[in-house]
């Protein structure tokens, strides 16, 4: 049977210990404060990130991997012994990191077989759409069925948030002025959406406490969940959010991720995220 090594960016959120309970190989992003430059959770941890954000002058940028990144992660496969890599990235749409992996599989092409997989998603949508791409290969799918069927799952994949303010994502440049005037004037807490790989504004709630029930109840209100996910951004009340939606009782375990640099960057401190993947109906 053949062996493949599912790699995936270090946008999918997924802590460290479920990576490699997994065997996911996780290429990092790169984190900019100011003149500074930090390997994603290598060189930064998520804990040191949002104490920066917090507490720092400079809003942090993010940049995707090099080619060569994803070149090393690759050529380190096939030095496993491994017979191809399935690549799971975050959205085209938010970040350059598909393009670069995309160049460095066509790099290794002599040396392993790689497929690259856009999620059009982002933090646990994406990190949901890893778990299921190393389920799929442990339970023997070749290569291209494995992408086939990941690429299917991604059109089952919703990812939402609340945000304490809009302020990050309008000076991230990731959603457009009018809404963060809306939101600035009226002092809602908005529901955010991962929409055909980008940010949209999904809905605007008055209080925190019924944008985080509304948040919860998108995944109970979706019927059967396959995969399930919550992404902490620092959330002082994620308790909260974790109460309700295990009540969506999913068919694998709950998922629950750090908020990382990636999102957080442009999501902000106090972000929750909801991710699932539907069952197919």
């Amino acid at each position: 049977m053949a062996s493949i090594q599912v790699v995936t960016d270090s946008a999918c959120d997924l802590l460290p210990s479920t990576a490699e309970e997994h065997g996911v190989r996780i290429v990092p992003l790169t984190i900019r404060f100011g003149a500074e430059e930090f390997v994603d959770r290598e060189e930064l941890s998520t804990k040191e990130f949002w104490d920066r954000v917090v507490t720092g002058p400079d809003m942090p940028e993010t940049a995707a991997p090099s080619p060569g990144a994803f070149q090393e992660a690759f050529v380190g496969a096939a030095d496993a012994g491994h017979d191809g890599v399935l690549c799971v990235t975050i959205s085209s749409r938010l970040s350059a990191t598909y393009q670069a992996a995309r160049t460095a599989a066509a790099s290794v092409a002599d040396r392993i077989d790689v497929r690259v997989v856009d999620t059009l998603s982002v933090t646990l949508g994406q990190g949901l759409l890893v778990l299921a791409a190393v389920d799929l290969a442990r339970g023997g799918a070749g290569l291209d069925e494995a992408a086939a069927a990941v690429a299917d799952l991604s059109s089952r994949t919703h990812v939402y948030g609340v945000v304490d303010s809009l302020d990050y994502l309008k000076r991230g440049g990731r959603i457009g002025g009018a809404a963060h005037l809306m939101g600035s004037l009226l002092s809602i807490k908005p529901v955010i959406e991962v929409r055909d790989g980008v940010v949209e504004v999904e809905s605007k709630q008055r209080t925190r406490s019924r944008a985080l029930q509304y948040l919860a109840g998108k995944a109970l209100d979706a019927g059967p969940v396959a995969w399930l996910g919550v992404a902490n951004g620092v959330a002082p009340d994620i308790e909260d959010v974790l109460g309700i939606v295990r009540r969506a009782s999913p068919v694998h375990e709950l998922v629950v991720g750090e908020l990382g640099p990636v999102v957080g960057a442009h999501a902000g401190p106090g972000s929750v995220g909801v991710c699932f993947v539907t069952a197919p109906g």
